[in-house]
Parts: structure tokens; C-alpha cells; sequence
């Protein structure tokens, strides 16, 4: 489709006389598999509105919803191709494509959305082999996203330890869905939007999800448990922009779209959090469709499934130096960020709860 820079004209009058005013608006196409509702298009609004914000009125994102332009499995080309502009790519769909921003979906960032985003974001921004690897697929990084904690909710018997995975017939997400497979479970392959129907049949025993699919995917309908995890997130989910497009952009446009992605780690932390703190909160409060018990993983059950997981990371960083990655280096900057972002955490909490 490609990047159009759109003059709106409009026709003046005066003193009898015509004259044309003309201003410049610079489009970009921008495809996004989900739909116009939940956290992640709260973010493209509030990116959208930032962008202006910076450009005073120069850079508009036109949004296509609902894989309107390519499905999340087709992004990665979608975008290379030029199909759109920028778009969402989710890293899980991508192994070679996006095997440096894949690390970000295993339980080394931890549950912490802002931290686990953050350290993603420094990672992606501060690695030039990453930059040029995705420069050879005609793509640049411009932010982050995270579906935040993976966290499991079942109907019928809780899952109260690493023990009671077993079993159970569940349907997983990621490497979260692998490791509770090592484990005992049963794997069901299942979308999020399906497993609703699967808990309510029986079909599955099991979801791993997270706090804000609760209300707003009715799964408090169907479940009597939620068991916190304690233990990682999906976090391999941002906005990509065709190369070609971005490097024909004027150098002021290439730094709004930077500084409003590098931004969008704090903005899509608050709005995530706020949603799981809104969601935990009706759980904990029986304030929810049915009754749902809240159980929490103890420390040494998360130490059993970060064991459990060690193997699959291994497999990561094979994969990484199949494309011409320095696996031990993008995993100490990713490990040093998380430890930095976590300390600052600790130290000063969340940026918009900071009083200066």
C-alpha cells in the first residue's frame, strides 16, 4: 500500500479573490492482526496521539484492525513487503526472523511488566547485530508491547503446585505451555479466544492467560481457579516499520516515531497493569461472574518450572546463532537490564507513581 503524504486542500475567499491553502500530513499504514478493543490498541491510540503530539501534526498512524491488511502469522512479510507501513509483529509466530526479540518471551524478564518491557526495549534498541539483522529483512524497530504475566486459570480442580500440572489438559502459551507440558499437562493447541468454549466443555481442564483476559474474554463464567505463577510473560510483541519507509522519512519524523516508541514502554506498562490490578482486584473481591479461588505458586514451585525451562532456552540460543547471532551476548544485555530495570523498580517503583 505504501506510505502517502496526504494535502488537504481548502479554498479561501477573499476580497473576491480565490486562494488555496495547503497543509501536509504524512500517513502511515499500519496493520494490527487483533481487534479495536482491549490493551495493546489503547497503546496504538495513545502512540497515535503522541506522535501528533511530537510532529505537531505532521505523522498520523492510520490503523488497520483485524488483519484487515495481513494476519499475525503473515506480519513479518506483510511489512517487509511493504503491504503496510508498520505493523504489529508477535515474535512466537517468527523463530528466525525474530530470534533476538523472541528472548523477551521467556520467564528471564520475570512478571513484572514494566521491567520485562523495558529490558526488551533496551535490548532491541542497544544491539547493532539486532538492528542489522532486522535491517536485512527491510524492517526497524520502533516499540514494545508485552501481554504481561502468564498466569493459569482452570474450571474444576485448582493447579496449587507443580504437582497438580499432571495431568491436566491445558492449553499453553509459549515456552509456558512447553514447560507445563514437561511437567504432565496434556497440551491442547487452542487460540485464547477458543479456550473459553474448551473450559466450558471440558475440552480443556486448563488456560494459562493472563489477569485481564479474565473479565474481558468472560472467562469468569467458566472457571473456579486462578493460580498466580510468579514467573514470566509473553514479551516478544511490537510495533516494526518497513525500512524503506522509515529511511525515506525526513530525520525529525524518524525521531518522533523513536521517542514516542522508546515512551511507549512506561505508557503500555501503566495501561496494562492497570487493567490486571482491575481485574485481580474483582477476582480477590468475589466481585466476578462465579466464584473464583486465587491461588498463588509458592517460590520453590516457580524454581521447579525455571528448571524446567533452562532446556528450551538452550534451544533459543541455538537458534539465534543459526542466523548469525551472538546468543551469549544478547542474553547479557538482556539479563543486565532486567537486573537494572528490577533494582529501579524496587528503589523507586513505577514512573507514573513517582512524585518528580
Amino acid at each position: 500500500m505504501g506510505m502517502i503524504k496526504n494535502f488537504l486542500g481548502g479554498l479561501t475567499l477573499a476580497a473576491g479573490l480565490g486562494a488555496t491553502a495547503v497543509s501536509a500530513e504524512t500517513v502511515i499504514y499500519y496493520g494490527h492482526s487483533g481487534p479495536d478493543r482491549g490493551t495493546v490498541p489503547a497503546a496504538l491510540k495513545w502512540f497515535n496521539t503522541r506522535i501528533g503530539e511530537l510532529s505537531d501534526g505532521d505523522l498520523r498512524l492510520d490503523v488497520q484492525w483485524g488483519g484487515a491488511l495481513f494476519k499475525a502469522s503473515a506480519a513479518v512479510q506483510g511489512i517487509s513487503d511493504g503491504v503496510a507501513d508498520a505493523g504489529s509483529i508477535i515474535a512466537a509466530y517468527f523463530q528466525k526472523e525474530m530470534a533476538a526479540y523472541s528472548l523477551a518471551d521467556f520467564p528471564i524478564g520475570g512478571p513484572n511488566a514494566w521491567v520485562a518491557m523495558r529490558a526488551a526495549d533496551r535490548l532491541m534498541r542497544s544491539e547493532p547485530q539486532i538492528t542489522e539483522h532486522l535491517a536485512s529483512q527491510n524492517l526497524v524497530y520502533i516499540g514494545t508491547f508485552t501481554a504481561s504475566a502468564v498466569n493459569v486459570a482452570c474450571a474444576g480442580e485448582p493447579i496449587r503446585s507443580v504437582e497438580d500440572i499432571k495431568g491436566k489438559k491445558v492449553r499453553g502459551a509459549g515456552v509456558y505451555g512447553k514447560v507445563f507440558g514437561e511437567m504432565g499437562a496434556t497440551r491442547v493447541n487452542l487460540s485464547v479466544y477458543e479456550a473459553y468454549q474448551g473450559l466450558d466443555t471440558g475440552l480443556i481442564d486448563c488456560s494459562q492467560g493472563y489477569d485481564y483476559i479474565v473479565p474481558s474474554l468472560k472467562w469468569d463464567e467458566v472457571i473456579d481457579s486462578y493460580t498466580v505463577l510468579n514467573w514470566g510473560q509473553i514479551g516478544g510483541y511490537g510495533m516494526f516499520m518497513n525500512k524503506q519507509v522509515y529511511d525515506s522519512l525526513e530525520p525529525g519524523q524518524q525521531q518522533v516515531l523513536m521517542q514516542a516508541g522508546e515512551e511507549l514502554a512506561d505508557q503500555f506498562a501503566k495501561i496494562v497493569t492497570g487493567a490486571n490490578s482491575k481485574a485481580m482486584k474483582a477476582m480477590t473481591a468475589g466481585e466476578t461472574t462465579r466464584k473464583i479461588e486465587v491461588i498463588e505458586l509458592s517460590d520453590a514451585d516457580k524454581a521447579v518450572l525455571n528448571a524446567a525451562a533452562k532446556p528450551f532456552i538452550a534451544d533459543w540460543m541455538e537458534n539465534a546463532r543459526s542466523v548469525g547471532l551472538d546468543a551469549d551476548q544478547l542474553m547479557a544485555t538482556y539479563t543486565a537490564a532486567v537486573a537494572e530495570f528490577t533494582a529501579e523498580f524496587e528503589a523507586e517503583g513505577y514512573p507514573w507513581t513517582r512524585s518528580n
